[in-house]
């Protein structure tokens, strides 16, 4: 959906910054003029009011009074839709709001675009939490959460503890070694369990203790203080792990805690598809950047492919961003639809007279409040800094980076926090590829920065310091298809404004583009590689001994690599502009080796002299020259020429000839025959 098909109310917020009517107007294509109030939340109430009682789908420019006026929507049963669109925080309050209007179109633009909804799973948690620490803080926790939850206390250590007076929850003493699950069924297992004795006094004192116990739990609050139970460990639901120090911080754990008893809906963050996994082939391995970049541990080999465990995904989208062939597709949301924010954006920023838009990614916590806090107690965004947010940074992939430049961005800022900076590695290397990309088209400049960084200040000093760089030419391409299709199209688009237009340019491991490169005089065309290809790169011939090779097709998961008997393939990762990389090549080709019994042609010269050479006179089965002209022959000349060898062993004795009807109508003529002339000689010697 387009912004003109949206009714739009916007507000300059009692005069905080400058918006200018007309010409957003002219920007958005709208047919109407748009008025731009100054109270909309309290004095012009009544102008939302009017527009809710319009119908049709309406947009506001402001998300603080969000609460409000769906609150007052409410008041008169009206079903009209109702979006919200930050312009305060992310345009208006700025030194340069003036210069503001073009990004202030560009969000508004993005804001009207209809984004599909994503697949949910559904997980249920009955209440039974499990608080696992140590000493009077884990016990006092625990005692405060049994009014609420079905609680059991697993203590550590209970130097400190006093035994309660009251026994209100199960009390053990224990060490987890292994923890999996989710909420609503989390597996642990415990060493040193123990359980309390009920004459505990003055200390805890505990029955004998028993390793390898299992205990199930739907929520676990971990005041342990050591290592989390879990990897990625925030973004496990229904783990938590405070600072058992922080009062505050255990505290909001325990309030959380008490509203987490019921269903929960969760995204289905990955789209996954099977068919385009590049994983395994026959017990090799090919693809597992997935696998490396998980923190979650919610990736895990299923034979030729991957499995992603929905309940364990915490959405970073690192597979994503690496996934060469499309199979772990983020679907929060779809790439095609995170591309289309992309055109919309940046294309609405040049049409509004916009130039050298910076696009800043971030997530929607950590990076709205640091560009909260720069617009509240700060310069607020340069007018050219245009905010792109997203569940988590790094679900993007090459994909949407090229998509960005080739849509015009000059320069593409990640705004990360700290605690993700051991998640970044996959963007970091998409970012390399990228980088590589634009270098060798002639964009020269560092157009890429990743903001490790939860100080607003740093951020502001970094974002207003920002260098021009030479402009991007702006293309336009439709967001459509997978993948592959839409790293083709942003390639192309950029290759189409480039200073520059090499053939090809060589790029880093890693890089989902590149070519097999094979030598073909070792290559005997066994087509292994044929085999294993999951991406059709690899290419035989049907009517021919031929060894085929398709560029773009190629993910360089290294399966062809790893499964050629002859080691003769080595991967060379870059992306070719030639025409010659859309089309298969030939690589190899031979004329077929023909049967030296019927000529019927089968396998190759070389690969058939290749055998003989290793088995001849070397193997016990292949000692005379009869057995090596076998390997020579068809597969049905080796089979009738084994049987007609003297003493084989697997020959029986002759078979009974089959007999037919016309062979006993033949003997029975017979016999009448001599019946006849036995009869005729008797007549003659009587007369």
């Amino acid at each position: 959906m387009t912004a003109a098909k949206h009714k739009l109310l916007v507000c300059n917020c009692e005069v905080s910054m400058a918006l200018d009517g007309k010409r957003l107007c002219d920007a958005l294509g709208q047919d109407q003029p748009i008025e731009v109030h100054t109270q909309l939340c309290r004095a012009q109430i009544e102008r939302f009011k009017q527009a809710v009682s319009d119908g049709g789908p309406l947009l506001v420019g402001c998300t603080q009074e969000a609460p409000l006026f769906d609150e007052t929507r409410a008041e008169f049963g009206q079903e009209t839709p109702v979006g919200y669109v930050n312009l305060r925080e992310r345009a208006g309050w700025s030194e340069e709001s003036e210069a503001a209007g073009p990004k202030i179109a560009a969000l508004i633009a993005e804001a009207s675009l209809d984004i599909p909804a994503t697949p949910s799973i559904t997980m249920e948690s009955h209440g039974q939490c499990l608080v696992y620490g140590g000493g009077q803080d884990a016990l006092d926790a625990a005692r405060q959460l049994a009014s609420r939850l079905a609680v059991t206390l697993m203590l550590t250590e209970v130097d400190d503890a006093l035994p309660p007076d009251r026994i209100d929850m199960p009390i053990f003493k224990g060490r987890v070694v292994k923890a999996s699950g989710h909420l609503g069924s989390f597996q642990l297992t415990v060493d040193d369990f123990a359980p309390m004795t009920v004459s505990s006094k003055a200390s805890f004192a505990f029955g004998q203790p028993r390793p390898g116990v299992e205990a199930q739990a739907d929520l676990i609050l971990d005041l342990s203080g050591g290592a989390p139970l879990f990897p990625a460990d925030d973004k496990r639901d229904g783990y938590f792990r405070p600072d058992p120090g922080n009062p505050a911080a255990v505290q909001r754990a325990l309030f959380d805690l008490t509203d987490m008893v019921g269903e929960f809906e969760k995204p289905i963050y990955v789209d996954f598809k099977a068919d385009l996994c590049a994983h395994s082939r026959s017990q090799k391995t090919g693809c597992t950047r997935c696998l490396d970049v998980c923190p979650a541990s919610a990736i895990q080999p299923d034979g030729d492919v991957v499995a992603i465990d929905p309940f364990l995904c915490g959405g970073c989208g690192g597979c994503n961003s690496v996934c060469p062939t499309g199979a772990a597709a983020y679907a929060y949301p779809p790439a095609t639809a995170v591309l289309e924010r992309l055109r919309t954006l940046l294309g609405t920023f040049w049409r509004a007279g916009g130039e050298a838009p910076v696009l800043l990614i971030h997530d929607d916590g950590h990076g709205l409040d640091l560009i909260g806090a720069l617009a509240r107690s700060g310069r607020g965004l340069p007018a050219r800094v245009i905010p792109f947010a997203l569940n988590e940074v790094t679900q993007l992939g090459l994909d949407a980076i090229l998509a960005a430049f080739a849509y015009g961005a000059e320069r593409v800022l990640f705004l990360i926090p700290k605690k993700r900076r051991d998640e970044i590695s996959g963007l970091q290397q998409q970012c390399g590829h990228a980088e590589a990309i634009l270098h060798g088209l002639g964009h020269g400049g560092d157009r890429h920065s990743l903001m490790i960084e939860d100080d607003p200040s740093a951020v502001e000093a970094l974002l207003w310091g920002l260098e021009p760089l030479s402009p991007i030419a702006h293309g336009d391409f439709l967001p459509l298809g997978q993948k592959r299709s839409l790293l083709r199209a942003a390639l192309d688009a950029l290759y189409d404004h480039a200073p520059e237009k090499p053939t090809r340019i060589a790029l880093a491991d890693g890089a989902p583009f590149g070519r097999a490169v094979v030598d073909a005089d070792g290559c005997t065309l066994c087509l292994a590689c044929v085999g294993a290809c999951p991406t059709g790169a690899m290419i035989d011939n049907p009517d021919l001994p031929q060894l085929r090779f398709q560029e773009d097709a190629c993910v360089q998961c290294g399966l062809c690599e790893s499964i050629c008997p002859e080691s003769v393939i080595t991967l060379e990762p870059g992306v070719s502009f030639e025409q010659e990389a859309k089309q298969p090549t030939v690589i190899k080709e031979e004329e077929p080796f023909l049967c030296i019994r019927c000529q019927k042609p089968f396998g190759t010269k070389s690969s058939i002299e290749k055998i003989v050479a290793m088995l001849g006179e070397k193997h016990a089965m292949f000692q005379d020259s009869s057995a090596i002209d076998r390997i020579r022959m068809c597969e049905d000349c080796r089979v009738i020429v084994q049987f007609e060898v003297e003493g084989n062993p697997m020959a029986g004795p002759a078979r009974t000839p089959v007999r037919t009807t016309d062979d006993y109508l033949r003997e029975r003529d017979e016999i009448e025959a001599a019946r006849r002339k036995v009869k005729d000689e008797g007549e003659d010697d009587a007369d």
